[in-house]
């Protein structure tokens, strides 16, 4: 790694790319992560590199898929509205197996929204925004090194396994500033004989598409889909699990809720509180299994989001009826407080109490069905 530098979350990804050697990106402004297309703008260009910025979000990702179909690293950005119109091509290059980087740093909605972190694209990334039976590879940095760690990664990534990944961010993360080591070694892709570029040495035509009318051909096509996934979902799940062997209550939480969960955790155990954190690191792959071992020794969970819950669906998959199942979700630009957190954990491990209430613009759910 290089010597530490002051970034802003968007830039460290767009360097980061850089560093890994993207050798395309196709997007379209959108706050909050217009730094990236800026940084990407300054850069690229000078380096021999291929910048567009495109007509639309959906001209921008099928400029990418067409890259990607000739083999180049190939990379696009943007904020939820903008992510929303270009699954109909992340949809294609999942269904063609092209490996692509897709960054969504979300803002508040539904709709326009504001401009204020969220974490409601959760279920756009993770359940498949576009259609049929697709994974992306999906990752949630909590810091700026994070996100130019997995950025290196998700090239990597997305060129073994031949699939599209997406950097999974908020306001927060794509504006703060934070010290960060580059990653300043070579990048090495792999040899892509499936790509496009002509016939060489005699070879037949390479053809990449995601469509066939012959009868079963899309069924067997999506069978081979689906043994690539199982393999990604046993080697590529990310998480970091602190101080859940003694947990009387466990915190879920990913991204910037993840970091403020943190400090109520140190808070907590200061107090005494036996206090738990499990932050997935891969969205998709979901960490089922670490959650699942977590409820065997922990009675109590509550799972922290900038949504109204929608990784509290895969939580409640993990623990089943195992655990107490605890819920705090502030949206539309609402960011969780330390102080309702430790209030929750108080009402149930001093005070025992169950229930539903609404404090300080926050949905609290104790006791979820």
């Amino acid at each position: 790694m290089g010597e530490r530098v002051l970034m802003k979350g968007n830039e460290a990804i767009a360097e980061s790319a850089i560093r890994a050697g993207v050798q395309s990106y196709f997007g379209y402004p959108i706050t909050p992560q217009n730094e990236i297309t800026a940084y990407m703008a300054r850069h690229m260009p000078a380096q021999g590199r291929t910048f567009i910025q495109a007509e639309s979000e959906i001209a921008a990702i099928n400029m990418v898929y067409g890259a990607a179909s000739a083999g180049e690293r190939s990379m696009t950005s943007s904020s939820g509205p903008g992510i929303s119109l270009k699954q109909e091509g992340i949809s294609f290059l999942a269904g063609a197996q092209l490996p692509a980087v897709i960054v969504n740093i979300m803002r508040g909605g539904p709709g326009l929204g504001n401009i204020a972190p969220s974490q409601a694209d959760y279920f756009q990334a993770c359940k498949g925004g576009g259609h049929g039976d697709y994974h992306l590879v999906v990752y949630a940095p909590a810091s700026v090194q994070e996100a130019a760690d997995l950025t290196i990664r998700a090239f990597d990534v997305a060129d073994r396994y031949r699939n599209p990944v997406m950097i999974l961010g908020d306001a927060i993360l794509g504006q703060m500033m934070e010290p960060v080591a580059l990653s300043d070694s070579v990048p090495n892709p792999p040899a892509k004989p499936w790509a496009l570029g002509g016939k060489r040495n005699g070879r037949p035509p390479n053809v990449i598409n995601s469509l066939s009318l012959d009868e079963g051909v899309v069924e067997e096509w999506n069978w081979i889909l689906k043994a690539k996934y199982d393999r990604i979902r046993e080697a590529e799940g990310m998480v970091e699990a602190l101080h859940c062997e003694d947990a009387d209550l466990t915190l879920v939480a990913y991204g910037t809720s993840s970091r403020i969960c943190k400090e109520v955790q140190q808070q907590a155990r200061a107090k005494g509180l036996k206090i738990g954190l499990i932050r997935p690191i891969t969205l998709w792959p979901f960490p089922y299994k670490a959650i699942a071992r977590a409820s065997l020794k922990t009675r109590e969970f509550l799972v922290v989001e900038m949504s109204l819950g929608q990784m509290i669906e895969d939580v409640k998959l993990s623990v089943m009826d195992r655990a107490a199942l605890h819920f705090q979700g502030r949206p539309g630009g609402g960011v969780p407080r330390e102080d309702d957190i430790m209030e929750i954990i108080e009402h149930v491990l001093v005070r025992k109490r169950v229930g539903q209430v609404t404090t300080r613009g926050s949905v609290v759910d104790w006791g979820i069905s």
